[in-house]
């Protein structure tokens, strides 16, 4: 059984709350925002569309054309965080640790500029998340950095940031929706040793895209958005054979092992068990420890109860195996990029 939190972390002040607590409003960013995106990205939507001249076969019917959502991740693990998320007309990364220049270029080579990156969602402020973040926004003005006020209080207390982040910042609120381009946003309570932690449930047309990285127990609220997604990553941080006979001093193993500390693979594993339903279809293993997992390990543990549930498990390199499999199995890179993925809405890739 997966390590399940029967409370919630009490909601206590930052430290700069009172110095910093301004009235926000939040609708002339985000008018703003959508009205650049708009002028910048075109898209169907942007200019009314010409009616089509009568047929004498009857009605013109347009076909629809599916919108993908894009994914890559950029580094998932303690050297440094991030991944993108977007659809043909714009998208957004969660997290800010890969340095700026290797961000801009991985993203290019996959033919997307940074004007079609509107904002960063950042989970918390530990510095493999957020440590990239202003030299991002401070290059590339258009972008805005969402995050809960306390997680901005956090970064602002931690590390060594010019104030002037906060120029960028669009307050978000945990269990409200908020909108980047096509994509509905909803923060919710994760359980970890950072600031106001928070993971990500991504709405685009009738799917979702769920994100919980550094994640030390399945809370009720992560256990609630993971039931719902389509496509999911979650931490599968450490072999816990590996930590115990590992290098670290006690007092970290220990840390490590809490409920605000990571997720064993064998936890993860049982969890996906437990929560797979037809919808899910693809599955992302993330923030797998450099000293105390592998890849194999990790893959190994979920793939075996997957398939324990009768499932047929792909690894997502579009194979024939893989589309005639079940649900896709992926462990992202610690470092470097991933695969391009791009979800057609039937199809798993």
């Amino acid at each position: 059984m997966a390590k399940r939190s029967r409370y919630t972390t009490p909601d206590f002040p930052g430290l700069f709350d009172d110095q910093e607590r301004t009235p926000y409003t939040p609708q002339p960013v985000q008018t703003d925002i959508a009205r650049h995106s708009t002028l910048l990205e075109g898209g169907l939507n942007a200019f009314p569309h010409p009616v089509a001249p009568a047929s004498p076969l009857g009605p013109v019917v347009a076909s629809p054309v599916p919108n993908r959502i894009r994914f890559m991740s950029l580094g998932s693990g303690s050297s440094g965080n991030c991944c993108y998320i977007g659809d043909s007309q714009s998208g957004f990364l969660v997290d800010a640790g890969v340095d700026a220049p290797t961000v801009v270029d991985t993203l290019r080579r996959h033919g997307i500029s940074m004007q079609h990156v509107k904002g960063i969602c950042i989970t918390h402020d530990h510095s493999d998340h957020m440590r990239c973040v202003y030299t991002l926004l401070r290059k590339h003005r258009h972008m805005a950095l969402y995050c809960t006020p306390r997680a901005l209080s956090g970064i602002m207390r931690r590390h060594s940031v010019s104030r002037r982040l906060k120029d960028y910042h669009v307050a978000i609120y945990k269990e409200i929706p908020f909108t980047i381009g096509n994509f509905t946003i909803t923060a919710f309570e994760t359980m970890h040793d950072g600031t106001d932690n928070a993971g990500f449930f991504i709405r685009h047309d009738d799917r979702a895209f769920t994100i919980a990285t550094d994640l030390g127990c399945i809370s009720p609220r992560v256990d609630h958005y993971m039931r719902q997604t389509d496509y999911l990553v979650i931490e599968s941080n450490y072999d816990l054979e590996m930590l115990r006979h590992g290098s670290y001093p006690e007092y970290l193993k220990a840390r490590i092992q809490t409920d605000n500390g990571h997720m064993d693979n064998l936890v993860t594993a049982h969890y996906l068990a437990e929560i797979y339903t037809p919808r899910l279809k693809n599955v992302f293993l993330c923030h797998l420890s450099q000293e105390n997992n592998t890849p194999e390990k990790a893959l190994e543990e979920s793939r075996k109860a997957l398939e324990g549930i009768g499932l047929k498990v792909g690894e997502g390199n579009d194979t024939p195996a893989d589309f005639a499999a079940d649900i896709q199995l992926v462990a992202l890179p610690r470092t470097g990029e991933s695969r391009f993925y791009s979800f057609r809405p039937d199809r798993t890739r």
